[in-house]
């Protein structure tokens, strides 16, 4: 349980208790669980309409969030995984293959995170390495041969940044990504469904239409990464979350993404499933709109899309 839910700890006592003292003697007590099971409905709402970023932050990062193969096993049929990047290995902090979403065949690649240790080992802790980039580089020109759309889902802290990755290109492979994906002729949608941290998501987020999940971020640094340099105190980190301006609600007003796509009450964690279904309604309609796009049409909104940002008009 997170810190900003603990309050509504005593009112699932009450519910307990007055459950417990029905089932041991009898009394109808139906009316009083059921005033008390819709207040706590209420004040849980309540609690999460008026969330801090820090306290968004939390939740984009807990360990039982949805992660990539949870929403491809949910939303996708026929998923085929294609592995390698054809220079000698097969990051799996990014996975990718051909699917079927709906009506519409489509090549789906994402970030991978663990849900336990054994598992974040192999898929390390979703820091992709220059590997991982050129592989989903290689599954984007495959569906680029073959008219496929693309779909992306990030959640990532940030590209390894280990000495091992710089030695073998890291800067350059996601430059080559953000250039190549800019030229797509094929519809692009990504998704940031948890961490969306600084170039490591970017090297798979250059898309006609960007999305987030209500409670992911999505920055060009860490919250404690921005803190570290600016105050010189990673503790400061909720402040500089603040300052940051890194949730769904703040991007979609500035117009950095297109779309912020609802999560069920309390966050995607607590019901997997319908997180899925919502994401994959808000994704075939997009893919809808943007079958209907030239290849010209594509690559011109794309490109505009990221001119646009950062300008400021002045009256």
């Amino acid at each position: 349980m997170f810190e900003f839910e603990k309050p509504m700890i005593e009112i699932d006592k009450k519910i307990q208790e007055l459950k417990k003292i029905s089932s041991e003697s009898g009394m109808d007590l139906n009316k009083e669980i059921e005033k008390f099971e819709h207040e706590a409905e209420d004040y849980k709402k309540e609690i999460y309409e008026n969330l801090k970023p820090s306290e968004k932050l939390q939740i984009a990062r807990h360990a039982n969030r949805p992660n990539f193969l949870d929403y491809v096993n949910l939303m996708c049929d026929d998923f085929i995984e294609l592995h390698g990047d054809r220079e000698g290995m097969d990051d799996r902090a990014i996975i990718g293959g051909i699917c079927k979403i709906g009506n519409f065949n489509a090549v789906i690649v994402g970030t991978q995170k663990g849900s336990s240790t054994k598992e974040n080992l192999e898929y390390n802790f979703g820091m992709p390495q220059p590997q991982g980039y050129r592989k989903a580089m290689r599954l984007f020109r495959h569906a680029d041969k073959f008219n496929l759309p693309i779909i992306t889902l990030i959640d990532t802290p940030g590209a390894y940044p280990g000495i091992t990755a710089e030695e073998t290109g890291q800067g350059i492979a996601i430059a080559q990504n953000l250039r190549d994906m800019a030229k797509l002729n094929v519809p692009v949608i990504a998704v940031i469904t948890g961490e969306g941290c600084s170039g490591g998501a970017l090297g798979l987020a250059v898309a006609n239409d960007v999305k987030m999940l209500e409670y992911s971020y999505y920055t060009v640094i860490s919250p404690e990464g921005c803190a570290s340099i600016l105050f010189r105190d990673a503790t400061q980190s909720s402040a500089a979350a603040d300052a940051l301006r890194i949730t769904a609600g703040d991007l979609l007003e500035l117009g950095i993404i297109d779309e912020c796509v609802k999560e069920p009450l309390g966050g995607a964690h607590n019901n997997k499933e319908e997180m899925a279904k919502i994401l994959k309604k808000s994704l075939i309609s997009t893919l809808k709109k943007l079958s209907k796009c030239t290849p010209e049409k594509l690559r011109k909104q794309r490109y505009s899309k990221y001119r646009k940002m950062g300008c400021f008009l002045h009256e």
